[in-house]
C-alpha cells in the first residue's frame, strides 16, 4: 500500500487543476505535463512541478505517449493520470506505464480494449442481459448498410465502431440520406479513431441519455453512486448535466443501476467508470448504449448529491486499496446540475471564441461550485478543446436548484471573449427544461431554434 507519492498529470485545463488539488488533499506530489502554449496556464501554476512534454500541438504534446513516460520516469514518479479526453482510454498508454513500472491511474488495459469497441461491448452487454439496442453488425459497404436499414427500419443511428466523445455519428431518416452521408463518416471516422469500421442501431426520436457512476476496486467490488441525466446535447455533445434524472421512477433506478453494475462486474472492472444508457420515454425502456472507461467531464454533480470524491477514490483504487464502503452508505442527497461554460459565440452557431479573456469574474455563494482552469488575463489558446470551465450548483431539490443555477449564470461575468454563458441562461427560463419534458433532440430542434429567432429579432 501507499505506493503513489507523486503523480504525472498527462493533461491540461480544468481537469488537472481538479486532479492537482485532489492530490494536494491526499498529500500526493504533482508532476504536471505542459505543452509550449500552457505553460503559464493556472495548473502550471499550482502543480509541483511542471514539464514540458512538446509544442502546442496535441500530437506532438498531449497524445504522444514516450514523451510522457519519458517525463513521468524522469521525475520520479510513481503514477500518471490521465484525466478525460486525450490519452484517457488508449491502452498503449497503459501497456507502456506497466512497461515502465508505472501505476496508470484508471482501468486495466483489457478493459479499456472490452469497451472501447462498441460492437464489442454491446455483445458483452448483451451476455450479461443487459437490453441493447437492436443494431448491426460491423458494416463496410454501403449495400451492406442498406440491407441493415430495411430489415431494422428507419429511423436508424449510423455510428464509429471504435468512436467516442459524439463524433462519427448520424441519424438517418431516410434511405437517400443514408447513400449521401455513408462514404463520407467512413473516411471521417478512419481519419478520427484509425478505424473507419461503421455500424448502425435503431434511433429512439423520444430518449434520454442516462449514465450511471461506477465505481470497482481489485479485489471485485463494484458499487454504483447513482445516475446522471445527459439529455441537453447539441450534436451529440453534452451541455448540461444533472443528478439525479428527474424522470426515473425509484424501481427504474433500481433496475438501470443494477445492469450498469453486473456489466462492470462481469469484465472485473478496476476504477471509475460510467455506463451509458437510452432510455425510451415513448416506452419506458432503458437500453445499453457504451462505457465510458475514464473520468468524465460531469463527474462533479454525482459528487454533490453523494459526497464521494471520484478522484480521489480512483488513486486509491489504483494504489491497490479497497473501496471504503458498501453499497448501503451510498444515499442521494438534494440535485445537482452543472453547465459546460466554453469559449465559443452562441449566436454565430457556436463557433471557438480564444483570445484573452480581459476579466473573469465568477459566481459565487452556498451550493456554488466552479471548475476552471481561467483568470483574468488568461489567454485561451487556439489548439484545445473550447471548455472554460465547469458550472456546478448543489440545491435541496431541482426546481431551487435550477433557480440557483439562473442566478449563478448571470452573475457569471466573462469579458474579452465570447462564452455560452448567455445560452445557459436562456436554455434555464425555457418552460419545457424547467418541466424536464425534453429528449436528446430538443435541444436542437425546439430550444435553438427558437434561441437563433429571439436573437435575430433584437
Amino acid at each position: 500500500m501507499n505506493r503513489i507519492s507523486r503523480i504525472l498529470i498527462a493533461n491540461r485545463g480544468e481537469i488537472a487543476a481538479r486532479i492537482i488539488r485532489a492530490c494536494r488533499d491526499m498529500g500526493i506530489s504533482t508532476i504536471l505535463s505542459v505543452s509550449q502554449a500552457d505553460k503559464e496556464s493556472l495548473p502550471a501554476q499550482l502543480a509541483d512541478r511542471t514539464i514540458c512534454v512538446g509544442p502546442a500541438p496535441p500530437k506532438d504534446s498531449y497524445l504522444n505517449v514516450d514523451y510522457l513516460i519519458t517525463a513521468a520516469s524522469g521525475t520520479h514518479c510513481d503514477a500518471i493520470h490521465p484525466g478525460y479526453g486525450f490519452l484517457s482510454e488508449r491502452p498503449e498508454l497503459v501497456d507502456a506505464c506497466e512497461k515502465n513500472d508505472l501505476i496508470f491511474v484508471g482501468p486495466s488495459s483489457e478493459n479499456i480494449r472490452k469497451m472501447g469497441n462498441k460492437l464489442t461491448a454491446r455483445e458483452i452487454a448483451r451476455e450479461c442481459g443487459l437490453p441493447t439496442i437492436p443494431g448491426s453488425q460491423r458494416v463496410e459497404r454501403l449495400k451492406d448498410a442498406i440491407d441493415a436499414t430495411e430489415e431494422m427500419g428507419l429511423p436508424v443511428i449510423v455510428k464509429a465502431a471504435a468512436g467516442g466523445g459524439g463524433r462519427g455519428m448520424a441519424i438517418i431518416e431516410t434511405m437517400a440520406q443514408l447513400q449521401s452521408v455513408f462514404d463520407a463518416l467512413s473516411f471521417e471516422v478512419h481519419s478520427a479513431f484509425g478505424d473507419g469500421s461503421l455500424f448502425l442501431e435503431r434511433y429512439f426520436p423520444n430518449a434520454r441519455h442516462i449514465e450511471v457512476q461506477i465505481i470497482g476496486d481489485r479485489f471485485g467490488r463494484v458499487i454504483h453512486l447513482f445516475e446522471r441525466d445527459c439529455t441537453v446535447q447539441r450534436r451529440h455533445q453534452k451541455l448540461v448535466e444533472e443528478a439525479p434524472c428527474p424522470v426515473l421512477s425509484a424501481e427504474q433506478r433500481t433496475n438501470i443501476t443494477r445492469a450498469a453494475v453486473e456489466l462492470a462486474k462481469s469484465i472485473g472492472y478496476e476504477s471509475c467508470g460510467t455506463v451509458e444508457f437510452i432510455f425510451d420515454q415513448d416506452t419506458d425502456k432503458f437500453y445499453f448504449l457504451e462505457m465510458n472507461t475514464r473520468l468524465q467531464v460531469e463527474h462533479p454533480v454525482t459528487e454533490e448529491i453523494t459526497g464521494i470524491d471520484i478522484v480521489k477514490e480512483q488513486i486509491r483504487i489504483a494504489d491497490d486499496y479497497p473501496i471504503g464502503y458498501s453499497q448501503e452508505d451510498i444515499h442521494m442527497d438534494g440535485h445537482a446540475i452543472e453547465c459546460r461554460i466554453n469559449a465559443e459565440s452562441c449566436y454565430k452557431d457556436f463557433a471557438p471564441c480564444p483570445g484573452l479573456i480581459e476579466h473573469w469574474r465568477p459566481p459565487q455563494g452556498k451550493g456554488i461550485r466552479l471548475e476552471t482552469h481561467c483568470f483574468s488575463k488568461y489567454k485561451v489558446p487556439p489548439f484545445y478543446d473550447s471548455l472554460l470551465a465547469k458550472l456546478i450548483v448543489k440545491s435541496n431539490n431541482r426546481n431551487e436548484a435550477i433557480d440557483l443555477m439562473h442566478t449563478a449564470l448571470k452573475d457569471f461575468v466573462v469579458q474579452g471573449i465570447n462564452s455560452t454563458v448567455p445560452f445557459h441562461i436562456a436554455l434555464f427560463e425555457h418552460p419545457d427544461f424547467l418541466k424536464a419534458n425534453i429528449n436528446t433532440t430538443w435541444l436542437e430542434q425546439v430550444f435553438m431554434l427558437q434561441f437563433r429567432g429571439k436573437n435575430e429579432s433584437n
